[in-house]
């Protein structure tokens, strides 16, 4: 049997953060996001991760996030795992959705570190503290300082690493040192959580990658991930390298995230639209036309 280079993935090696489709009244669209959970699972994934940034989540309610999960745990929960995104910056709100999703069949929750407010670290290990107490899931936390203006500092994460539950972290500061310590000397299992650095992260040890272009290049990301799991390098660079030009596209925008995923669902097939919710504006027609050039470029139209 070949030895896996890569370190135990709690929530799965290839993850997409989500998007969440809406319909021309500006309601969920529970049958589209089924529709997408099951590309997702088709191509490539082995998790999911709902009611992120990506996700539209602060423009979503606590029933919507359930009903959301709910459609997606039906259509997938047997294939991939489905982890709900909790993190907002009112602690008695993330309990509130760590409870629901729970309740609703989530395989684990993800946390955010509390944005716009900027607590201290004090108060950012008790957020995460109280979510992790407030469930059984496994936890994982998120420091994406690009939204949230406030990273993780590292006696935080270490305090973290003692509550049996919080097992994970979503890398999107782009700190490859302090990463490898995350893994090597606390114990996390990390996550790429910005596509740029997907190869990086899986080369110094992360557990997989949780992306934005992977809405349309799944059977790609798995290449790269197994690839770098084989020790193939040259594989895991060429696959790499040509999903270049998608991941300037899609994550290089100015109005990334939701819109420009959704706009490549559109090209793809998967939904017939690109709705957003405001304040995020659908990419116009010549931002589509430039998206398009740039997935036929790597090979994913």
């Amino acid at each position: 049997m070949a030895t896996s280079l890569l370190p135990p993935a709690p929530f799965g090696r290839v993850l997409t953060a989500m998007v969440t489709p809406f319909a021309p009244d500006g309601s969920l669209d529970l049958d589209g996001a089924a529709a997408v959970a099951s590309y997702l699972a088709d191509h490539g994934h082995d998790g999911l991760v709902l009611s992120g940034t990506t996700g539209e989540s602060p423009t979503t309610t606590v029933a919507e996030d359930g009903e959301l999960l709910r459609a997606v745990v039906d259509a997938v929960g047997e294939r991939v795992q489905v982890v709900a995104g909790v993190g907002t910056n009112a602690t008695a709100h993330s309990l509130e959705l760590t409870e629901q999703a729970a309740k609703l069949g989530a395989a684990g929750v993800m946390v955010v570190t509390p944005y716009y407010s900027k607590p201290s670290q004090g108060g950012v290990l008790a957020h995460f503290r109280a979510v992790a107490q407030a469930t059984e899931l496994p936890v994982m936390l998120y420091d994406v300082p690009g939204r949230t203006g406030l990273r993780i500092g590292w006696e935080t994460y270490a305090a973290a690493a003692e509550i049996d539950n919080v097992v994970a972290v979503k890398e999107a500061v782009g700190d490859v040192p302090q990463g490898v310590r995350l893994v090597r000397e606390l114990g996390y299992a990390l996550y790429s959580g910005d596509d740029v650095s997907n190869l990086t992260w899986l080369a110094h040890g992360a557990a997989g990658l949780i992306s934005v272009v992977g809405h349309v290049a799944g059977d790609q990301h798995r290449a790269l991930v197994d690839a770098v799991d084989a020790g193939d390098l040259g594989t895991a660079q060429r696959v790499y390298h040509s999903l270049l030009p998608a991941i300037d596209a899609i994550m290089g925008a100015a109005n990334y995230g939701a819109t420009t995923a959704k706009a490549a669902l559109e090209l793809a097939g998967v939904l017939d639209n690109r709705r957003v919710r405001l304040p995020l504006m659908e990419l116009d027609d010549h931002e589509v036309a430039v998206l398009r050039t740039s997935l036929e470029k790597a090979a994913l139209l």
